[in-house]
């Protein structure tokens, strides 16, 4: 048996991508089930995937028969079941900073990724963020050089690790939206967009269905890139 993984609009949902990466980025494999949101089929395809009182995705079930049905969940279940695979840093320091960064975007950011849904399908012209957002992205820049500067980079705590797995989303939303970002910034993003397994799963999302219109901004659009 192999873990089955249920997720949605890979153009759209974040939290399917951060699951769907905690697998492909680190090479353990899994069956992958894919839905749409804002259909009937959604509701339906959760109920038909396990038992348990599903409402959102992403959703693993393990070869054992456990369900876990959040992102964070799948997260630490596969560090603790693949401690070879280097999901979390081995050093003691590194280890505590990535589970601070991952905790804490879990939780936080709500100003930034509620004004700016990922969209991995478009970039957005004449947006304008909010105070609260840049608020936001002040925090964001704020975790990003410190924990480069602490372990030398090129990702958040050294390796890519599960910490970065978590701000990938973050990072497309820069570039969706054009928001301001620091040189520092910009580069750490670049990263994340040439990585091999961003690039599969943006690729698979744009072969999928319409735009999801829910997503519409009712802006100019501009390519998906770093301006």
């Amino acid at each position: 048996m192999t873990y089955r993984l249920l997720i949605a609009d890979q153009s759209y949902s974040s939290w399917s991508l951060r699951g769907w990466l905690s697998f492909h980025a680190f090479g353990i494999p899994c069956e992958v089930t894919s839905t749409r949101m804002y259909c009937d089929d959604f509701a339906r395809d959760l109920a038909a995937f396990a038992s348990a009182p599903l409402r959102t995705v992403p959703v693993v079930r393990t070869p054992e028969g456990g369900v876990l049905t959040d992102s964070l969940a799948i997260a630490w279940h596969l560090a603790e079941a693949f401690p070879d695979r280097d999901l979390l840093p081995a050093g003691a320091t590194a280890r505590a900073d990535a589970l601070s960064l991952i905790s804490e975007m879990h939780s936080g950011f709500s100003s930034l990724r509620g004004d700016c849904p990922m969209n991995l399908r478009t970039g957005w012209k004449g947006f304008r963020p909010s105070e609260a957002v840049l608020a936001d992205l002040d925090r964001v820049e704020t975790l990003w050089m410190r924990a480069m500067a602490a372990h030398g980079g090129p990702w958040l705590c050294g390796a890519y690790s599960l910490a970065d797995v978590f701000f990938a989303p973050l990072a497309t939303r820069i570039v969706t939206y054009d928001l301001p970002a620091s040189d520092l910034m910009r580069g750490y993003i670049a990263r994340h967009l040439s990585h091999p397994s961003l690039v599969t799963w943006r690729r698979a999302g744009l072969a999928e269905g319409p735009d999801q219109p829910n997503y519409e901004m009712g802006l100019p659009r501009r390519d998906f890139a770093l301006s």
